[in-house]
C-alpha cells in the first residue's frame, strides 16, 4: 500500500486537495494517507477542513503573529524534516504556490521523496507579481516529479521551462471538483440573516494579497466605497481576511459605509452559497477566478497581473488592477440595467475542469500512469452539462 503525505497550510490548499483525499480513499488499491497541516492559516483552515469532513493527522502549528515569510519558511523546513523521517512517504503531495507548498516540496526533495505538485504550471512570468507566490511555485516546479496541470497553457509553461512532457499530466483543476461537491450540499441551504442581501443585488468581495498592502489596497477599498455609495440597490459583502494589514484598512474605509457588510471569513460551504447568489464578484483571489466562471458569475480581478488568463480569454473575467477609477468604471458598466457586457460575461463556462481532476491525480499517484483521458477544455459547455 502506497504511503502518501499530503501537506497543506491555507484555506485554498484544503479546498483543492480535499477532492484528492476523497479520490485516493475511493481507489481500490487503497493508500496510507497522512494529512499534515502546517497551520499557515489558523481559524480559516479548521473551518474549511470541517466543511469537507476532514481532520489532519498532524498539525505543525507554525503560524505566529506578524511573521516574516523568511521566518515562516525556516520554521516550516525544520518542522517538516522529522515528519518525513517518521512517515517515510512514497510521495509528498502539495497544491498551489504558498510558502507551505515551497517548503514541503523542498523538504520532500531533500529527503529523496517523490514530490507531486497539484495545480502546477501557473505563471505570470513576473517573479514579483504575485509576490511571493510566483517565485514559490517556480521553485516547487523545479523540484517536483509529477506536475498536475489545470490547463494546456500551464502545461506549455512547464515544457518551456524544460520539464519532461511525460511528467506533465493535464488533469483540470481540482477546484471544480470541490465546487461541484459543495454546490450540491448547499443548493437548498438558506443564507444566515447577517449574510442575506434580501432584495439587493449581491456583490461578493475578497481582497487580501500581500502585493496590494498599502496604497493599492487603500485604492481598492476606496473603489468599493464609491460603488456602494453610487448604487442604492446593491449589497457589497466582504468577508475580511484576518491579516491586520487588511482588517484595519478595510474597517477604517468601509466600516461605516451604507450597503457594505464587513463580515468574518466564511467556511467554504457558506462561501459557495454566497457565490451562487452573487451577481458580481470583485476579488484578488486566484481560486475564485476559477470557481466563479463555472457558475456564470462575472469577475473583476483586483490585481495588475494574473496567472489565470484562460477565463479572461473566455470572456468571463476582466483584469482591472487596483486603480480606484478603473475599478469603479468597470463595475458601473456591468451594473447598468440590461448591460450587454454583463450578459456576455454571465455565461457558465467550464474553463478549468470537468470535475474529474482528482480521479486522474489519484490514479497517477497510486499506479504511476494515467489511463483515462486527459482534461479537454470544453469551451462553452456549462457546469452541469455532464
Amino acid at each position: 500500500m502506497k504511503r502518501i503525505l499530503i501537506v497543506f497550510g491555507t484555506r485554498p490548499e484544503v479546498i483543492k486537495l480535499a477532492p484528492v483525499v476523497h479520490a485516493l480513499r475511493a481507489r481500490p488499491e487503497g493508500a496510507q494517507l497522512t494529512l499534515c497541516s502546517t497551520g499557515q492559516h489558523r481559524e480559516m483552515l479548521a473551518q474549511t477542513l470541517a466543511s469537507f469532513d476532514l481532520q489532519p493527522d498532524l498539525d505543525l502549528q507554525v503560524m505566529q503573529p506578524g511573521q516574516h515569510p523568511t521566518e515562516l519558511l525556516g520554521r516550516l523546513l525544520l518542522a517538516l524534516h522529522p515528519v518525513l523521517a517518521d512517515t517515510q512517504p512514497d510521495a509528498v503531495v502539495v497544491q498551489g504556490d504558498t510558502t507551505t507548498v515551497m517548503a514541503a516540496a523542498l523538504a520532500g526533495f531533500l529527503a529523496g521523496r517523490r514530490v507531486a505538485h497539484v495545480e502546477a504550471g501557473l505563471r505570470t512570468h513576473d517573479r514579483r507579481a504575485p509576490f511571493p507566490e510566483e517565485a514559490q511555485r517556480r521553485v516547487t516546479g523545479v523540484v517536483a516529479d509529477d506536475h498536475f496541470v489545470p490547463t494546456r497553457g500551464a502545461a506549455d509553461n512547464l515544457r518551456t521551462e524544460g520539464i519532461r512532457p511525460e511528467r506533465i499530466y493535464l488533469t483540470g483543476n481540482t477546484v471544480v471538483d470541490a465546487l461541484r461537491w459543495m454546490a450540491r450540499r448547499v443548493a437548498t441551504r438558506p443564507l444566515p440573516p447577517e449574510l442575506d442581501p434580501g432584495a439587493a443585488r449581491l456583490i461578493l468581495v475578497t481582497a487580501h494579497r500581500r502585493e496590494s498592502f498599502g496604497a493599492p489596497f487603500r485604492a481598492i477599498c476606496a473603489a468599493l466605497r464609491r460603488i456602494a455609495e453610487q448604487h442604492t440597490d446593491v449589497c457589497l459583502l466582504y468577508p475580511v481576511h484576518l491579516n491586520p494589514q487588511v482588517r484595519e484598512v478595510a474597517h477604517a474605509t468601509l466600516g461605516n459605509c451604507p450597503r457594505v457588510r464587513l463580515v468574518a471569513p466564511q467556511d467554504y460551504a457558506t462561501f459557495v452559497a454566497l457565490l451562487q447568489r452573487a451577481e458580481l464578484v470583485l476579488t484578488d483571489s486566484g481560486g475564485i477566478q476559477e470557481e466563479a466562471p463555472a457558475l456564470g458569475k462575472p469577475v473583476l480581478v483586483l490585481r495588475e497581473k494574473t496567472e489565470r488568463p484562460e477565463a479572461i480569454a473566455a470572456g468571463a473575467v476582466r483584469l482591472v488592477g487596483t486603480d480606484t477609477d478603473t475599478i469603479v468604471a468597470t463595475a458601473m458598466e456591468l451594473l447598468r440595467p440590461d448591460s450587454a457586457s454583463y450578459a456576455a460575461m454571465a455565461t457558465p463556462r467550464n474553463v478549468y475542469g470537468d470535475g474529474r481532476a482528482s480521479e486522474r491525480i489519484a490514479e497517477v499517484l497510486l499506479t504511476g500512469q494515467l489511463t483515462q483521458a486527459a482534461f479537454d477544455p470544453p469551451g462553452e459547455r456549462v457546469l452541469e452539462s455532464k
